[in-house]
């Protein structure tokens, strides 16, 4: 009995005992949420934008990096907020982000092969889809009068030695970002 109080002693002091762990340094976590904002599109966020890309022919996207079927599209802001003074599009890391040709796969289940889509700033200028916030070369503009457009564009990429014929569908989150 000696022996069993004994054991059960000792087994209660060892849990009692806590783990050292040495602190290797500090994350520091700051931001804000404001309701500082404007409306996109005509909407409250969160906002729905469809591009629907012309058909165009295999022999258009022959080759790697040939394009086609560039088409435009606009983030219209509107209503915006006092004290905005411009705004960039931050497209957000998601699975059809393609990290290494910074294009959009195409998610459509048996559909073009070596197909993707890229995105394009007004100026045509490719955006780069797989970097952070602050890195993807996404345009930033003015608000003046309460608002702004945004003008992009999107455009077919070959993504192989030729694409193959099939329908083509993607999609990417994105958010405005202010200052």
């Amino acid at each position: 009995m000696k022996k069993i109080l004994l054991v059960a002693a000792a087994a209660a002091g060892l849990v009692s005992i806590a783990p050292a762990f040495a602190a290797d340094g500090t994350i520091n976590i700051t931001g804000a949420v404001t309701s500082t904002t404007c409306r996109i599109n005509g909407a409250n966020s969160p906002a729905t934008i469809s591009v629907t890309l012309p058909s165009v022919s295999t022999a258009a996207l022959n080759a790697a990096g040939r394009t086609a079927g560039t088409t435009p599209f606009a983030i219209v802001l509107s209503n915006c907020s006092a004290g905005i003074n411009n705004a960039v599009t931050y497209f957000e890391a998601g699975p059809t982000i393609d990290t290494a040709t910074g294009n959009l796969r195409n998610t459509t289940s048996g559909g073009a092969a070596n197909v993707q889509v890229s995105l394009l700033n007004a100026d045509a200028t490719k955006i780069s889809l797989q970097n952070a916030a602050g890195s993807q070369s996404s345009q930033q503009v003015a608000i003046a009068n309460n608002g702004a457009t945004l003008n992009y564009f999107a455009q077919y990429v070959a993504n192989g030695a030729a694409a193959g014929a099939g329908a083509v569908t993607s999609n990417v989150t994105f958010s405005v970002v202010y200052n």
